[in-house]
């Protein structure tokens, strides 16, 4: 499929870029120009489509940047280029990759399948408040935004031991096809960081980004 979707956020001067995983192993090996020692480390995983998925966003990146770069991760996960200043957050689901790029703010983002059932986020993620909000209409759609953009803040975060019910408030809403959000992450020692998220969905999936 190639790449699925490449969008330029104006505003934040962000780029996200969205690639379908439907090569085989082989292909996106191809696509990738995946160095060595990370094809190495590839090959450890047992899981076919882990795999898949890791190799996806090596074919992502050399779409984005037309040019070989060198990924890789600090201590606590968060991922990096060797050979960019570009900042970058990665998500994944068994269909799709996704990153968001920016030269000068970090980033988060997070991409969830709407075919998955969300039920357990409520207890596990939600504030008393964020659950008297939810609208059991469309209640299982509501909880994959909410766990998206408290994904996508803990990524740009980047900090340990994040309780997302308590830290991670965001702001009523009513689940579009695309939309913004108002959230804020409380740190530990009670100072309040506000952010703003976008979120689309399509084919099934919902994708929330935050800059900034």
């Amino acid at each position: 499929m190639a790449l699925y979707l490449r969008k330029e956020l104006e505003k934040s001067k962000s780029v996200i870029g969205v690639w379908q995983i439907t090569e085989t192993e082989e292909e996106l090996v191809r696509l990738g120009s995946v160095p060595s020692d990370e094809m190495e480390e590839i090959s450890f995983i047992k899981n076919d489509s882990m795999r898949k998925q890791r190799l996806a966003v090596r074919a992502l990146l050399c779409e984005l940047f037309g040019e070989k770069v060198y990924l890789s991760h600090h201590d606590n996960g968060k991922p990096y280029l060797e050979n960019s200043v570009t900042n970058i957050s990665i998500t994944h689901t068994q269909k799709y990759v996704a990153v968001i790029l920016n030269d000068n703010e970090d980033v988060g983002i997070d991409i969830e399948s709407l075919a998955r059932d969300f039920s357990a986020v409520e207890q596990k993620a939600l504030s008393e408040d964020e659950i008297e909000d939810l609208d059991e209409d469309r209640k299982n759609e509501q909880l994959a935004i909410y766990w998206c953009a408290k994904e996508a803040i803990f990524k740009r975060i980047s900090a340990y031991n994040v309780d997302f019910a308590e830290q991670i408030e965001v702001e009523r809403f009513r689940p579009r096809g695309e939309g913004e959000l108002d959230a804020t992450f409380i740190h530990k020692d009670g100072y309040e960081e506000e952010f703003e998220l976008e979120y689309m969905t399509f084919d099934n999936h919902v994708l929330v980004w935050v800059v900034g």
